[in-house]
């Protein structure tokens, strides 16, 4: 203590010099405060709608991710009814799951006969109930986006579309979308029926209620068989899915539509099975106890697990850039604070060089001189470290309430531009001890050059 209360008297005797270090510290610690805040922002966000789309866990064929995505027949999981059962009746794994669910990818072509236009979609057949308690998981209590599916009671053939669908298939007018023009395609066959092999297809779908013509559309894609099947869709909504990849290409119809389409009459099928987890933090124990009981329960089905950054690899890319960026900024940060507070101790050394010699003269040891200085680096660490936290703590609070927003890559969504500080401990907590690190590494070379300094010499320095 008498050391410190030393060091900080020393400190005082040039308060200007100690302020412009203090507050060049300040400074960095809260530029690293507020980039990693607001890396902690994007990174909850996305696993956020990650989390909520895909789930933590899922449950497929090998190779089914990277190679069967387009042949659904050939990855399908027949009994997954009793993967389910077992999963949900695991007395480790059962606490920690929220949403169990069977999913079937459909890709095929979507088309509006009535106004003779058509494009490529892909199809997901679903449980409408699980899916929408999937999409309310907001374990950082995050801005989303997310919107419930309305499918729930409707019939069979009901589907809801992504806005670029709708925008492709002519189906703007139809469904109310906002901000949603038709393509121009002036060599469309405005009113052509379709093929006469199509049509004797949809009409085999077609149900006892003859459906809305203007929201009606047809959907071909291959059976298991390999032969071609239509069916007849009627559209209920449209949703602004968020990425504009997805929104051109999704289709969400109920499971069982799904599953007559690709596999007919034949037993029914599905390409994945979705675990959502209550906390991300329980993934690692998790999937270590799915991997126990599929490999107990099921040891003949070929089935691999695949976790949520797998599934969505701009997550992981996403992550790993702020991360660089972050590292990269923290580096170049320590490196300024590293010289400042290394110049300000090297200057008190040589302004102090007779007062040095004079300790040394009565007695005082090197170690004694070289705490003394270390001490002052110490005690400008600590006092940066807390003044750029709450400094830091106080622009994050005026960045979350300004209300800015952008629109990141691949995104049609704006979000709000937010800082999380005090939610990512580790980060106030390294930044703080990496601050005060730097500032006594700082100081450990001009302490050192202090104390190996000669008594004659420094009582006879002018």
């Amino acid at each position: 203590m008498r050391t410190l209360a030393l060091a900080l008297r020393n400190l005082l005797r040039n308060r200007r010099r100690s302020l412009t270090t203090l507050l060049a510290m300040s400074l960095g610690m809260v530029a690293i405060l507020l980039f990693g805040g607001y890396r902690s922002d994007t990174k909850f966000m996305m696993q956020t709608g990650v989390v909520q789309q895909f789930g933590h866990l899922q449950i497929q064929r090998p190779n089914y991710f990277s190679e069967g995505g387009d042949n659904p027949a050939a990855y399908g999981i027949g009994n997954y009814r009793r993967i389910i059962d077992a999963l949900t009746r695991d007395a480790v794994l059962a606490p920690l799951l929220n949403v169990v669910t069977p999913s079937l990818q459909v890709g095929g072509v979507a088309g509006n006969f009535a106004n003779g236009s058509s494009r490529s979609v892909m199809a997901t057949g679903l449980v409408v109930d699980e899916l929408n308690r999937m999409l309310i998981w907001n374990d950082y209590n995050m801005t989303s986006y997310a919107q419930a599916l309305p499918l729930v009671g409707t019939r069979e053939d009901a589907v809801v579309i992504g806005h670029g669908v709708a925008r492709r298939l002519g189906l703007c007018q139809a469904l109310k979308v906002a901000n949603c023009r038709p393509p121009a395609s002036p060599s469309a066959h405005t009113g052509a029926p379709a093929p006469d092999d199509i049509a004797a297809l949809s009409a085999q779908e077609q149900q006892a209620r003859v459906p809305e013509p203007e929201t009606r559309i047809e959907m071909l894609s291959a059976s298991a068989q390999g032969a071609p099947n239509v069916v007849g869709l009627t559209v209920v909504s449209a949703h602004n899915m968020g990425l504009k990849a997805t929104d051109d290409s999704y289709i969400a119809m109920h499971l069982s539509q799904a599953q007559r389409l690709v596999y007919g009459a034949a037993p029914p099928q599905v390409t994945a099975i979705t675990l959502q987890l209550r906390h991300t933090d329980q993934l690692p124990a998790a999937r270590a106890r799915l991997t126990q009981l599929l490999a107990a329960t099921f040891p003949d089905e070929p089935l691999e697990i695949l976790d949520f950054d797998t599934l969505y690899p701009m997550y992981g890319q996403s992550i790993a850039f702020m991360d660089s960026v972050f590292g990269f900024m923290a580096v170049l940060i320590g490196v300024i604070v590293l010289f400042t507070i290394g110049n300000t101790m090297g200057t008190a050394v040589a302004e102090r060089t007779v007062e040095i010699g004079t300790l040394r003269s009565i007695g005082l040891r090197r170690s004694g001189i070289r705490q003394m200085f270390i001490a002052e680096g110490l005690l400008l660490g600590l006092a940066g470290a807390a003044l750029g936290v709450a400094t830091a703590l106080l622009a994050g609070y005026a960045i979350n309430h300004s209300g800015l927003a952008y629109t990141p890559p691949g995104y049609v969504y704006a979000y709000l531009i937010k800082v999380r500080i005090l939610q990512d401990t580790p980060l106030v907590a390294g930044s703080m001890l990496g601050l005060i690190g730097v500032a006594v590494c700082s100081a450990w070379w001009p302490a050192n050059r202090a104390a190996r300094l000669l008594v004659v010499d420094a009582l006879r320095h002018t």
